[in-house]
């Protein structure tokens, strides 16, 4: 048997529970995703859904919530500088990253302080 994985469906972080309208008000009103709905099943446990192009990241609930520091998603970006200038304006600190020097990109932290990476989509 041959099989391929033939993309990323989702990524999930965790937040603490109660904590969603901050989730949705990071993740669609800075980050621009749309919220999906849950199906009923899982909306019982709490937590989010949201989709970019070709991926969706899933926030959940977690009783015993710690933020993932080293562990994230990493999302392209088109127009990474006006994405800079929402985070500033939002006041979300951006730490640039120089490691890889082709790459434009950096981390910041959504409202629990799990780690993001974002990358511009045009090299330098």
């Amino acid at each position: 048997m041959t099989f391929e994985l033939l993309s990323l469906d989702h990524v999930q972080v965790a937040i603490p529970p109660g904590s969603e309208g901050k989730a949705i008000a990071f993740y669609t009103g800075v980050l621009g995703l749309a919220q999906l709905a849950k199906p009923a099943p899982l909306a019982q446990r709490g937590g989010a859904w949201f989709q970019g192009p070709g991926f969706q990241i899933h926030v959940g609930a977690e009783e015993d919530f710690r933020p993932a520091k080293k562990a994230h998603p990493a999302f392209r970006v088109a127009n990474f500088d006006e994405l800079l200038a929402r985070l500033e304006q939002e006041g979300i600190n951006f730490r640039p990253d120089e490691e890889i020097p082709e790459l434009r990109r950096g981390f910041i932290d959504d409202p629990f302080g799990n780690r993001i990476e974002l990358i511009a989509s045009s090299p330098r």
